[in-house]
């Protein structure tokens, strides 16, 4: 019984000592510090000004035109109007996923979020809209 004992703390006292050794072992790929990410920005000076027949498909797929018309009041405002507020375009694509009502207060109807707009193509929607201040 007492040879028992000495072995199972034999055992024990081995494991501990060389569980505890100052040896760092790296794996490959992993490491504990934090990865710096690059961030995914759409740079805005490579996005291509549509044309209006270019952009028509898009306004289309993405319901801008059941309340937008180009130079008229329709439900919204026009992208003219829109053009004249100088927004930034990232300013415009923000406040198509969250739109701001009281910045339209004579429209009755306040516009919708448009989380279905990918950001690419809300971006592409709001230098378009930025081109008709020209």
């Amino acid at each position: 019984m007492k040879i028992s004992k000495y072995l199972v703390l034999s055992f024990c006292s081995i494991v501990l000592v060389t569980s505890c050794d100052n040896k760092e072992e790296k794996k490959k790929g992993f490491t504990y510090e934090k990865q710096e990410t690059k961030s995914k920005k759409t740079n805005e000076s490579k996005v291509a000004v549509l044309t209006d027949g270019e952009v028509q498909p898009l306004l289309a797929k993405n319901t801008c035109i059941a309340c937008h018309k180009k130079d008229e009041k329709a439900v919204g405002p026009s992208y003219g109007e829109i053009a004249k507020r100088n927004y930034s375009n990232q300013r415009i694509v923000e406040l198509i996923y969250k739109p701001e009502p009281e910045n339209w207060p004579e429209y009755k109807v306040p516009m919708i979020a448009l989380p279905h707009v990918s950001k690419g193509e809300a971006l592409k929607i709001a230098v378009w809209i930025n081109s008709l201040k020209e």
